[in-house]
């Protein structure tokens, strides 16, 4: 048996960062693991064999061959399982960036139809979708599924087909040369494609609250926070939010907390939460909602204690006690890397496409073709733009697969303008 398919321990201490990334990392991945807090020196001696836990660099990953890692990074963990590999090829027919929806996706399509493809993913497959609890509303799946499942599979699905997926790896620099993107990548690899597909979704926004790094991992968290919710048994949690992704988390949580206090800065979920959901969590007897409030202030000593939180009808502000709150307000696109390209961007910082780079029937001055621009390629031809990242796209899981089948019939005729 596979590590992948065994049951690794993670021990650690309530708390601490290191033990929630790689639980996050593990669920997202579909790797069973079980999770063990150990909190006492006898406990550290009876698993550990270590009798003063003080002299333990948790967290500790223990896996099936006895074989354990103190304090390892995500990446120290992900190398052990099999994950990182080194780009293969000199040069690439597309490379894609980002591993959510639309980036696996076309990976599928690209591959299977032989182009030779890479997907560089700084992080987990799945983008925000894959920290999803469940996705109810994706085709082909009545009972839903969730979205470490639909990621995992896509992931599989990928390289039967021959694409090359390299995990904990981001582009730090590109360059678009003789008709090619030379990468940079931070691990010191460099890659050359003839065509590229940005798919790198957009980024948890933050409350931009006082101590808030300081909390992260150690009760704050951003979106659905799936690998958390055993962990909440019998506690109150909060999730602040109104769209789909808060709803699923706080109908997640409620199966394991006592209660589920949903905080969402609007009057109702008019236009931001799909009926079917709202209605479930509208009438479920451990999820209540307040409209109109918002979170002021975070409070604690080695983790979150405490929370203020403010009503905007009456100004009136409250603290309370709480150990969990998980944030999902949406997110920004992650779109840095292009501010030193000729690859427009709008206001927001989302990526440029198609007609909408047409301003008062002009296309960009660094356009050079003589067509315009296809629907999903940006101000640079033969780079694309699918997903969430893109302007004016539909910020749905399915969407974002369909973007990304749509980008590889564009890429195929790119490459046959470049013969």
């Amino acid at each position: 048996m596979n590590e992948q398919n065994s049951t690794l321990k993670l021990f650690g201490r309530q708390g601490n960062t290191e033990g929630f990334e790689l639980r996050e990392f593990l669920q997202r991945h579909i790797v069973n693991f079980e999770w063990i807090e150990i909190d006492d020196h006898d406990t550290c001696l009876a698993h550990l064999g270590i009798p003063d836990l003080d002299n333990v660099r948790f967290p500790v990953m223990q896996f099936k061959d006895g074989q354990q890692l103190f304090n390892p990074s995500v990446r120290d963990v992900a190398d052990r399982l099999g994950y990182i590999a080194r780009p293969r090829l000199k040069e690439y027919d597309v490379s894609i960036y980002g591993a959510g929806p639309a980036g696996l996706s076309a990976a599928v399509y690209a591959a299977s139809e032989g182009l030779s493809t890479v997907v560089i993913e700084r992080a987990a497959v799945g983008g925000q979708a894959g920290t999803s609890s469940l996705i109810e509303n994706y085709m082909g799946f009545p009972e839903g599924l969730s979205g470490a499942e639909l990621a995992d599979s896509a992931r599989e699905q990928a390289l039967k087909f021959g694409a090359e997926i390299i995990l904990m790896s981001e582009g730090v620099k590109g360059e678009f040369i003789d008709g090619r993107i030379h990468a940079q990548l931070a691990d010191g690899n460099k890659m050359v494609a003839r065509s590229n597909i940005c798919a790198t979704g957009v980024e948890y926004r933050r409350l931009d609250l006082p101590r808030e790094d300081e909390f992260l991992g150690k009760g704050v968290f951003y979106g659905a926070g799936a690998s958390e919710a055993p962990l909440c048994k019998g506690k109150v949690v909060y999730v602040v939010g109104g769209a789909n992704s808060a709803g699923q988390a706080a109908m997640h949580f409620s199966d394991y907390a006592e209660k589920v206090i949903m905080l969402v800065r609007g009057g109702s979920f008019a236009g931001t939460m799909s009926k079917y959901l709202y209605e479930r969590v509208s009438n479920h007897p451990r999820i209540e909602v307040r409209f109109n409030t918002e979170v002021t202030a975070l409070d604690g000593d080695e983790c979150l204690r405490k929370i203020t939180i403010k009503d905007l009808k009456t100004d009136k502000e409250e603290t309370v006690d709480t150990r969990r709150l998980f944030v999902a307000i949406g997110g920004k696109p992650n779109t840095e890397w292009a501010k030193d390209t000729d690859i427009k961007r709008d206001a927001a910082g989302y990526l440029m496409t198609g007609p909408d780079l047409i301003d008062n029937g002009k296309l960009p001055e660094c356009w050079k073709f003589k067509r315009q621009p296809y629907y999903l390629e940006t101000s640079v031809p033969g780079s694309f733009a699918a997903g969430d990242v893109r302007h004016n796209s539909v910020k749905r899981a399915a969407t974002a697969a369909g973007e990304g089948a749509m980008a590889i019939t564009f890429v195929h005729r790119y490459l046959r303008e470049d013969l």
